[in-house]
Parts: C-alpha cells; structure tokens; sequence
C-alpha cells in the first residue's frame, strides 16, 4: 500500500454502530419496619426461586424516611441476598443514613410495566417444571407457568401448554411456542439461531428476547398486543406481528 493510500486511510474515520437494547427491570419498594420486610424478602427469595437471580433491579427508597431505623444497612443488607441493585430512586442522597452507600448512577426515562404477581407459595409441580429436561430436541410443559419460575431448555424448542404468568421466564436455544397467554419474558434463540421466533395465542408479553435483541411491552404495536402473535427477527430488531387466521 503507498504512502498516500495509508495516509488517506488513517484520515477516514472508523462507522461507529449502535443499535438500542431494551431490559425489564424489577423495582423493590421497602417499607417500615425495615427488619420485617427484609425478612418478607428472605421468604419471597425461597418461593420465587430465580425471581432475582441475575435481574437488574431498582431500589425505590420513597417509602421511607431519612430516620427510618435500619436504613443505614439496607443497601448491604439487599445485595448480601444476592439482587443486584442497578439504581437507585426516591429518597435523598442528603440523608444522613446513606451517606456511606455506593449509590448507583440513576436511569432516566423508564416507563413502568404494571406489578409484578410474586407466587405466595412453591409447589411440588413448580420444582418439576423448572428443572424438566427432555430427553429429545423440543421441551413440551402441560399447565401455567407461574411467577418466578424460570424454565431453560438449550437444546431445541419450548412448547407450553397453559399460560406464562408475569415474572415467569422461558428461555430457549430454539423457538418458543405458548399456547395460552405470555406475559411473563420469553427469550428464544439463545447462541445464535436468529431464525428463532416466539409464538403466543395472546402476546402480552413484558419482554421478547431474539438472539440478544429485546422489545417490550410498549415495544408492541397496541393493535397486536393481547391477540394471537408471533416475534421474529428482522434487520436487528424484533418485530411482533399478528397470526393469520
């Protein structure tokens, strides 16, 4: 390459790309008395299993006072249950009882997705359901798939014969097929396989993930939200279009 070519070419500068990625995130709202509602978090933690592994969550402190006893330690004492605090609104940074925390940088701009039903209670059946296995390339589940529960099949496709409830998670290296309503997260097409879709006989679903791309529920276009739908992959974007019938 000459001189000229190299110099031409370290003068143009390099396409930067960026694409938008959507996330769900869970918000806690503590109330008094602190000690309480931690113990009220340690008991929803064993019910719903895999509800905050992992989950970005964002801690909402409105519901307090700058007295509130037990406030100083309430950061710590979250993440030592294993939540991973990804911000932090409401309250005031000025109070004394936080002034030693690490305080996240704080999101703007998200929109709130309604509450999310917490299971009171773990089954035998949900235990079953969550660590079902198949033997062969498609997971088939017969029955509701409840909050907190989070259903993971790397090896083809998932069939749920019932319901997936809001705070319930189905991931697939496959497609995804709900025969009943999604409102809970449904990731599909994990490692790769872009051709993987999600289908519901009613999509209202919080969050569609296809091989690393996101929408979520304000991502659905009203007209197909709650109908028969089916989320594919196109141009690096997930799009979510109605069934024919």
């Amino acid at each position: 390459m000459s001189d000229t070519a190299s110099a031409s070419s370290a003068a143009t500068p390099m396409r930067i790309r960026a694409r938008g990625r959507s996330f769900l995130a869970l918000v806690l709202s503590p109330e008094a008395p602190l000690n309480l509602w931690l113990a009220g978090l340690d008991q929803q933690i064993v019910r719903s299993g895999g509800l905050f592994s992992g989950k970005p969550v964002i801690l909402d402190l409105g519901l307090l006072a700058a007295d509130t006893t037990g406030l100083t330690t309430l950061l710590d004492d979250i993440r030592s249950r294993g939540v991973r605090i990804i911000s932090i609104e409401g309250g005031d940074r000025s109070w004394p009882a936080v002034a030693g925390w690490d305080w996240p940088a704080s999101f703007e701009g998200g929109r709130p997705s309604g509450e999310i039903d917490l299971p009171e209670q773990a089954t035998e059946a949900d235990t079953a359901a969550a660590s079902s296995v198949s033997g062969g390339q498609t997971l088939v589940l017969e029955g509701a798939i409840r909050s907190g529960q989070c259903i993971q099949h790397m090896q083809g496709d998932v069939v749920i014969l019932g319901a997936v409830s809001s705070g319930a998670e189905i991931v697939a290296a496959g497609s995804i097929h709900v025969y009943g309503i999604l409102r809970g997260r449904a990731i599909a097409g994990v490692g790769g396989k872009s051709d993987a879709r999600i289908f519901a006989s009613r999509m209202e679903a919080e969050l569609l993930a296809l091989d690393g791309f996101y929408a979520v529920t304000e991502d659905i276009d009203p007209t197909v939200f709650g109908q028969a739908a089916q989320a594919l992959l196109d141009e690096d974007r997930v799009r979510v279009l109605p069934l024919p019938r």
